[in-house]
């Protein structure tokens, strides 16, 4: 009602009151404008938000149909969008205009063999080639989308689940992906995100996710020794193994332990899953009811008869995952006639029997790419819902032979790990530092050529980063044999051992294709008599979400400066020089994960390993961690025969070595080179296309909130209508109107309702929030005067506490003044007089007010309105604070000090002690009164945090005051 009350109780309440309403009204705007955010599982076919904000711990968001997971399916019908179990029910009716199963077609072209496997499960959908990409495209009637805009639609669900479980603005993310995604793949996905408004903070592996979510509960079980899992995941496209460590590790830097979780091992096959056994069972009940001859139409040839079959055989595979047999049943399958079959668990096992010899593969590729025993894994751990069938239980348990672990959610723990990334990678979060180590699925090499001595061009690779690499990661390659522009080509590496001989489904081999320019004119410019040319340095990085990108290109020379020329150096010289080196993006300390691979020596034309492991004769692997300081003298490791480019002395600046010349000094130049990286697997969506992807979202959004404005004003108009019908049969309401305003409602209520069901069915938005308002300017006069009647005993009642009140405080008040306490004259006559004055005024107004009001019928127009009270209470409120603030504030006068008399004098010690005691003693009794001024200021810097019961302490101390 907003009226404001005042408890006469205690004179220091009302600020601490005050002071600890602003205090949560600042906590909750601190909380809002904190920013939450959030990791997708986007599965292909569940998707679960997991959502972490300030104040609120790690969850799950729910959909709007409160649930924990949605279907990954978006459908277009009629211009409508519809997503998860709408769009579902909608693919049974209009099998062509919904689509799922999504995710493994990013990032691939329209000759994919994955793009295949899809046409032949659904045969339905019409998909066609992008013109300028090369990319899946999805044609629906005059719509064509691709595959990036699809899975952007979802993202943007994801988003507004998100937002409407925190109730705050979300633009951060982390999102899960299969681990054997390619670069290809991530950078599709990146792109779908950007589409949707969402920043990537990560892309992080499904393994690692769970990996990480499982550590994070079981931190006090970690220590120094590693301890080997693994963890296995059926999903439903694909399945996956990856064996992981857990162990503490020191921090060099900043000297810390953390627990750090590093991915050993990694097996998957990417079409073993449940959506397979679904399409499995699916054909088996289309074979069934063309053998029960129901009609001469096959089956196989109607899309929603199709559609039906895919449906009942999600249902069954899940039945039969707890039960022996079940019923498949659906009504009007095809051509009106209905489909009833037993099956049983016997019959689906053998439809998927080659299925299960393959359950056992990726773990067994796994524990080989990890190197470790299946005895030394501590634990098999289950995620994933299809690991939930137990015939697959049954075939991993006799493999390892020993029990499984499945104390996992299955269908969350990769959401919840992710998110709990998602906070400590964002700003606003602090976290239990948990460290994330993943591997590389898929080695990259650079591919360049190279002439020899007799003037043959050789190619030459050298692997960036190997097979279960961790990552982040930089490496470094040298290129010293080049003195002119040239080229080089990134690519995928040993690709028939990962893949065996699937090559084919990660896409294109090559990955860019890097041109260097201008190098003949740098080397021209920069090298000189004292100076020397070390290469050209080309630094490459293998980002958190394994994305692999071209970092820079750099000259590097090595100038050695004397000491007469040292000395000669101005001191302009050396200040440049120092700011240069502070502003510059160069580390002292490169990071330990950053190697160096030199493209080759004099004298040698050997291939080079970027891992020291394919060759003995790699010219800087292992020996130097890539440290370029302004004072590098460019450390000489002679080990590689007839090598003599790197040489050089390590030189301490400013040392000398005794009864020996002055050793020169090495300085080591940096001049960027030219570069420019051309893509050579699918083209990312960028530039134009991505602007109109982006226009054709945005218009689609357009519709979806004028759908929605429109359904919101018709529900409104159609409560309000039927609300006010029935309120006018209502006596409570009935009595607050005239008998022609009644009528007029009834009316009104009437032939809008009559025009909704006929010529309104169609209307717009702002033609139902017209008839709304002009609905509510006839009814809204009613329904005030009901609630003027309503409120205003409570509002009356407020009045008379506060005036109790307030006579209670005259009371008071009339024992602080100069007449009836000269020691504490804390008010004037006028000041009690006006606040007496107030009080009389405000009973006299309430009596008469309310005695005219009473003599008035319900129907009739206010007279005492809970404004006019309200109005009444602030009036009386802020005379009495006056005083309130007043006595908060007086403080007693000081007495002057006696002289002291000049008759009697004192000797010795004890004059001393009276001296000493006259002294002090008008000092004494202002300090004791100030003491309540620290009660006064409340708002004070003592007192950092917020203790509700300081009101009820500072009553206490304050004496005489204790009654007001």
């Amino acid at each position: 009602m907003g009226t404001r009350h005042w408890f006469p109780s205690d004179g220091l309440t009302g600020g601490k009151m005050l002071l600890i309403t602003l205090s949560m009204v600042a906590l909750y705007a601190s909380l809002a404008n904190s920013a939450a955010v959030m990791s997708v599982d986007l599965g292909s076919e569940w998707m679960k938000v997991g959502v972490v904000s300030p104040g609120v711990p790690m969850e799950i968001a729910l959909n709007k149909e409160s649930k924990r997971k949605t279907p990954t399916t978006i459908a277009f019908r009629n211009g409508d969008r519809v997503f998860g179990e709408d769009a579902q029910t909608l693919g049974v009716r209009f099998p062509k205009n919904s689509f799922g199963y999504l995710l493994d077609l990013l990032g691939k072209t329209i000759d994919n063999p994955m793009v295949d496997l899809y046409r032949k499960r659904f045969p339905y959908y019409d998909i066609v080639e992008d013109p300028v990409r090369r990319t899946v495209v999805f044609r629906t009637g005059e719509e064509k989308f691709t595959i990036e805009e699809l899975i952007a639609q979802l993202l943007q669900v994801a988003k507004s689940y998100a937002e409407d479980s925190t109730g705050q603005l979300i633009t951060e993310c982390v999102l899960i992906v299969p681990g054997f995604y390619g670069q290809a793949e991530r950078t599709a996905l990146v792109s779908a995100a950007r589409l949707a408004n969402l920043k990537v903070l990560q892309l992080i592996n499904d393994y690692t996710a769970v990996a990480l979510n499982y550590g994070i509960f079981r931190r006090k079980e970690i220590n120094e020794t590693a301890q080997y899992f693994m963890f296995y995941d059926m999903g439903a496209y694909k399945t996956s193994a990856a064996v992981v460590s857990y162990q503490l590790v020191k921090d060099k830097a900043t000297r810390e332990t953390h627990p750090v979780v590093q991915v050993l091992g990694v097996g998957y096959d990417r079409t073993l899953g449940g959506l397979e056994m679904q399409v499995r069972l699916r054909d088996y009940l289309g074979q069934e009811f063309n053998k029960m001859g129901k009609t001469k139409t096959d089956v196989f040839s109607n899309p929603r008869a199709m559609a039906k079959l895919f449906k009942e055989a999600g249902r069954l595979k899940n039945v039969l995952s707890a039960n022996t047999e079940h019923y498949a049943q659906i009504e009007g399958l095809l051509d009106e006639q209905d489909f009833r079959l037993l099956v049983k668990r016997e019959q689906f096992e053998e439809l998927c029997k080659d299925l299960y010899d393959r359950v056992t593969a990726p773990m067994d590729k796994a524990l080989a790419a990890s190197g470790l025993a299946l005895d030394v894994i501590n634990q098999v751990v289950l995620f994933g819902g299809n690991t939930r069938v137990p015939k697959v239980q049954d075939i991993l348990r006799t493999h390892i032979g020993q029990e499984l672990a499945r104390n996992l959610n299955a269908d969350e723990a990769a959401c919840m790990g992710a998110v709990y990334r998602a906070a400590d990678l964002a700003t606003g979060f602090k976290v239990k530092k948990f460290i994330t180590k993943d591997a590389v699925l898929f080695p990259i090499q650079v591919v360049f050529d190279r002439e020899g001595e007799s003037g043959s061009t050789r190619q030459v690779r050298r692997t960036l980063f190997g097979s279960m690499n961790s990552y982040p990661q930089k490496k470094v390659i040298t290129f010293n044999k080049h003195t002119d522009d040239f080229e080089f080509t990134v690519q995928y590496a040993e690709l028939d051992s990962v893949l065996k001989g699937d090559t084919e489904t990660l896409g294109s081999i090559d990955l860019a294709r890097v041109k260097l320019s201008d190098v003949a004119k740098k080397l021209k410019s920069g090298v000189a008599e004292n100076v020397e040319s070390k290469g050209i340095k080309a630094h490459f990085m293998l980002d958190d979400s394994g994305i692999f990108s071209l970092a820079n290109v750099e000259l590097v020379l090595e100038k050695t400066v004397t000491k007469e020329e040292e000395d000669d150096e101005s001191t302009f010289q050396k200040i440049g020089n120092t700011i240069s080196k502070l502003f510059s993006g160069d580390s002292t300390d490169k990071p330990a994960s950053e190697e160096k691979t030199t493209e080759g020596a004099e004298g040698k034309e050997e291939e080079e390993s970027t891992s020291g492991k394919e060759e003995k004769d790699s010219e800087e692997e292992g020996k130097k961690s890539t440290k370029e300081k302004e004072t590098d003298s460019g450390s000489k490791d002679a080990k590689q025969d007839g090598a003599g480019e790197e040489t050089g002395k390590k030189v301490e600046e400013g040392t000398e070595a005794k009864n020996a010349t002055v050793k020169p000094k090495i300085v080591t130049l940096k001049e960027p080179i030219p570069s420019k990286v051309e893509l050579t697997y699918v083209a990312p969506l960028e530039g134009e296309l991505f602007e109109a992807s982006a226009k054709l979202l945005s218009s689609l959004d357009e519709v979806d909130k004028a759908k929605k404005r429109r359904e919101t004003a018709l529900n409104a108009l159609e409560s309000f209508v039927i609300d006010a019908q029935v309120k006018m049969d209502e006596k409570e309401y009935a009595s607050c109107a005239t008998g022609e305003e009644i009528d007029t409602i009834r009316k009104r209520c009437a032939e809008i309702s009559e025009w909704l069901y006929e010529d309104g069915s169609d209307a717009d938005a702002e033609t139902y929030e017209n008839k709304l308002e002009e609905l509510r300017g006839v009814a809204n006069e009613v329904y005030a005067r009901h609630w003027e009647h309503q409120e205003r005993p409570v509002a009356l009642k407020a009045l008379k506490q506060m005036i109790n009140g307030s006579e209670g405080f005259l009371r008071s008040a009339r024992n602080l003044t100069k007449d009836t306490n000269p020691e504490k004259d804390v008010f004037t006559a006028v000041e009690i007089e006006t606040l007496e004055k107030a009080i009389r005024s405000t009973i006299e107004w309430r009596d008469t007010e309310v005695a005219e009001q009473e003599k008035l019928a319900r129907n009739a127009p206010v007279r005492l309105t809970v404004k006019d009270i309200t109005d009444r209470m602030g009036m009386l409120d802020r005379e009495v604070k006056y005083l309130v603030n007043k006595l908060k504030l007086w403080r007693p006068k000081v007495k002057p000090t006696p002289p002291p008399k000049p008759e009697k004098k004192a000797s010795g010690k004890e004059g001393e002690k009276e001296e000493a005691s006259s002294e002090e003693k008008p000092d004494a009794e202002p300090v004791l009164e100030q003491t309540p001024e620290k009660d006064a200021d409340e708002t004070g810097s003592e007192e950092p945090t917020i203790d509700p019961t300081a009101t009820k302490k500072g009553g206490e101390e304050s004496g005489d005051h204790t009654e007001l």
